[in-house]
């Protein structure tokens, strides 16, 4: 594998491992961690990998030579994540809307792809003018065996507004019956990003809020069962993995991310003598490519401060 950027010394020699409560951490190169995971072992994997548009994550910056560069990099960790997958697991793949075509002609070739879904959220940052800017990114939902495999609709259900809201009535059926309040919900996803005065906040220019997470892991994993990120960043799969009683494998290549991990997840307070705590928040912040910007007013609700 290639890329560009300076990556730590500690992460090109053998990945460290951190164990908690029903967590395990890997600090180094999913690459070479995963081939250390039993094949057909885990439950569900959340793969949300660098995007190649030029972000810095700490010694590492997100570039790749060309889009087939970076589609064969893909292929790489994709092929062993399938490999860790039981029979019955699904995977949830993120990844630019550029690159996402790619992924998704690789991956129906292997698995079978049950929904293509739209993360959709708020407007935020620098607003484009010559073009249509981005509101989305897209999530593949994909499945080993079409016939069996985990999807708990009941833990996800949303409100249905025929039912709930304007309780219309269904004449269609011999006896008329008031509409269902709930339902599945479809494959547009509206969750706010992770805002700077959140409480879930941490120093990462692509987190993903827990709220994603949670529909994702409740929708296909059981307690007990085992959750794979093969690009961890701030730990939020784990986090929600935990939470809700699964277990969870977590690997990061950079060590300033696995101790947001540690911490987060209870594992340690100290590294290296060193005492992990959160991220202060001031006013003046730094943006995705480590520059600061202006001065940000207390926020009070999600979308009060852009």
């Amino acid at each position: 594998m290639q890329r560009t950027g300076t990556e730590s010394s500690d992460i090109n020699d053998s990945p460290q491992q951190f164990t908690g409560d029903g967590v395990q951490i890997f600090c180094g190169d999913c690459l070479d961690v995963m081939r250390q995971i039993p094949d057909e072992s885990v439950d569900l994997v959340f793969a949300d990998p660098p995007y190649n548009l030029g972000k810095r994550f700490r010694e590492f910056k997100d570039v790749w030579p060309s889009d087939a560069a970076y589609a064969e990099w893909c292929y790489q960790w994709l092929e062993l994540a399938i490999s860790k997958m039981s029979g019955t697991a699904s995977m949830y793949v993120m990844t630019s809307t550029q690159a996402m075509p790619f992924l998704d002609l690789w991956l129906r070739e292997r698995l079978t792809v049950l929904s293509r879904i739209v993360w959709h959220y708020d407007s935020s940052g620098v607003q484009a003018r010559k073009y249509f800017g981005s509101l989305y990114e897209p999530i593949l939902l994909c499945v080993k065996d079409a016939k069996a495999y985990a999807f708990n609709a009941g833990d996800i259900e949303v409100e249905a507004r025929t039912g709930a809201v304007r309780q219309l009535i269904d004449y269609r059926k011999d006896t008329p019956a008031p509409y269902r309040s709930t339902k599945v919900p479809g494959n547009t996803w509206y969750y706010p990003r992770v805002r700077y005065r959140m409480p879930e906040y941490e120093d990462h220019p692509s987190q993903k809020p827990e709220t994603l997470l949670e529909r994702i892991v409740k929708a296909s994993s059981n307690p007990g069962d085992l959750v794979l990120d093969p690009f961890a960043g701030t730990f939020t799969t784990c986090a929600v993995a935990k939470r809700l009683r699964r277990r969870s494998i977590g690997i990061e290549m950079q060590p300033d991310y696995v101790k947001v991990g540690l911490r987060r997840l209870g594992i340690a307070t100290h590294f290296q003598g060193e005492l992990l705590k959160p991220p202060e928040k001031p006013y003046v912040r730094r943006n995705g490519n480590g520059r600061h910007g202006g001065l940000e007013p207390q926020q009070s609700g999600l979308f009060d401060a852009e």
